[in-house]
């Protein structure tokens, strides 16, 4: 493992207070290992007194400035053994580097889970953030990518906020299952001495033993990655549609939501008037190199039968369950950066979806709510009208209103009803404002102000539960490891 590797553009550092390498890693699993054999008796007292004094000998050693640190366990076994003589190595009782090995590539990933987690509970702050300032602005909302309805900012970034949110949910899921002790397992089938296998996973703030011990080692690391794979996924897809629509709509002269000049726009060295939105380009890369990532992983696992390292990456560079969980961490990171400095236009908004003509669909559940003309005549009455204004490059509250009035009796005659227009030049000019559209919604998730302001309320709701959360697994990860220094500490005055 390369540690302390460069971060893609964007990410922050871990929320760490050290860096938690493998040869950290390797000490805590010896410190658990220690505590463990001394309980169960598999080394008297006074020889784990001599183990706790080599392992704090060699971490010593290994914390000097440009001292190595290796992750090799037969490595280090070898600076305990100088360090205390060869009874040290009764410290591997029960254990194997296949073990070792898998237990610290989760000890690992779950320190790069939580902070990927962290980075996406900014991202959601930063949609929640955005949407807060104008909630009920009318922008234009697009299928097929034309111009289909209008709704509102807030229902807009809502609906991205909630799928950030089910990843949250997904994730939290995946924990459970990440956070699992393989220690113990030995090299697959445990071992004839008495290991504690739940007390270790204990010392080490696992919530649980990966108990299966072939499954432990050798096949979970399989599924466990693609769950990770599907994790940066869906992540990387839901942020990288949003970016793409926002990078559609910066390709018009004015468009309504812009990037604040700064660290996340260019400048031309040619064309004075450009303002390249240089950190939209850079996060929807980032997107597909994290799904190009998580597509490796998955084709390095495939037809590879249990055993082999492949999927596992141990000792290799790249370690792409972690490489995917620090990518992740850096595309939120850096999606929260872009966000913020986005800037909304609500009149610029609004103007372009008055200068076309998707409130058309509420003219024709007017005509049927209010003056019971079937859904479809008033469909065909409504279409014609678009054809009539965008001939004579009418915006729809530019149509006069006799202009109407024929298009509807050509429509009515072919359809054999009433050839009037059931509605007053008030009732027809409201209902196609996009104002009166979205106000008019009544389903439970749209556009009205009154749901917008529950989902985003609710969506709020839920980022504090998944804050406190965070906040909680890391509390107990830290309760965990002060306990285990305690155990680890009374063996040095072991008799």
């Amino acid at each position: 493992m390369i540690v302390g590797a460069a971060l893609v553009i964007g990410q922050a550092a871990p929320s760490l207070a050290a860096p938690r390498d493998r040869f950290y890693w390797m000490s805590q699993i010896n410190r658990a290992s220690a505590v463990m054999i001394a309980e169960r008796g598999i080394v008297p007292k006074p020889l784990a007194a001599k183990i706790h004094d080599a392992i704090v000998t060699v971490d010593a050693a290994g914390d000097q400035p440009g001292a190595p640190r290796s992750g090799d366990y037969l490595k280090v076994e070898q600076d305990l053994m100088a360090a205390g003589g060869p009874d040290i190595s009764r410290l591997h009782s029960g254990r194997s580097r296949q073990d070792i090995g898998s237990t610290t590539q989760r000890l690992i990933t779950r320190d790069d889970f939580l902070t990927a987690f962290e980075k996406l509970n900014g991202l959601r702050d930063a949609l929640l953030s955005l949407a807060a300032q104008n909630p009920n602005a009318i922008i234009p909302a697009y299928t097929w990518g034309v111009q289909a309805q209008p709704i509102t900012f807030g229902h807009y970034l809502s609906a991205y906020a909630a799928a950030l949110e089910r990843e949250a949910t997904r994730m939290r899921e995946a924990y459970v299952r990440l956070n699992q002790s393989p220690l113990g397992a030995a090299a697959l089938g445990t071992s004839s001495f008495p290991v504690d296998r739940p007390r270790l996973a204990e010392l080490l703030g696992f919530g649980a033993v990966a108990e299966n011990s072939l499954d432990a080692n050798q096949i979970s690391p399989i599924d466990g990655g693609a769950e990770l794979a599907g994790l940066a996924t869906s992540g990387s897809l839901t942020l990288g549609a949003l970016i793409a629509d926002v990078t559609t709509q910066y390709a018009q002269s004015e468009p309504w939501i812009l990037l604040a000049e700064g660290a996340e726009t260019g400048i031309s060295s040619i064309m004075p008037q450009k303002r390249n939105p240089a950190g939209l380009v850079r996060l929807r890369a980032e997107a597909s190199n994290l799904i190009g990532e998580a597509t490796t992983f998955t084709f390095i696992a495939h037809n590879v039968e249990a055993g082999m390292s492949d999927y596992k990456d141990f000792g290799n560079p790249k370690e792409y369950p972690n490489a995917l969980l620090r990518d992740m961490a850096g595309l939120f990171a850096h999606g929260e950066a872009v966000i913020r400095s986005m800037r909304f236009r609500p009149e610029r908004a609004l103007d372009e979806v008055n200068g076309d003509y998707s409130t058309t669909t509420e003219l024709a559940d007017v005509l049927q709510r209010e003056a019971d003309v079937p859904f479809r005549i008033g469909h065909h009455f409504a279409s014609d009208l678009v054809n009539y204004g965008r001939g004579h490059h009418l915006r729809a509250s530019q149509i006069p209103f006799a202009e109407a009035q024929r298009i509807y009796a050509e429509v009515a005659t072919t359809a054999k009803v009433d050839t009037k227009l059931p509605l007053s030049e008030q009732q027809f000019r409201r209902a196609l404002t996009p104002e009166n559209m979205v106000s008019s919604s009544k389903g439970l998730g749209g556009p009205q102000a009154s749901e917008v302001a529950r989902m985003l309320a609710t969506a709020s709701d839920h980022l504090a539960a998944d804050r406190a959360w965070l906040d909680a697994t890391r509390a107990k990860l830290t309760a965990a490891s002060q306990k285990l220094d305690q155990a680890f500490a009374a063996l040095k005055d072991a008799k």
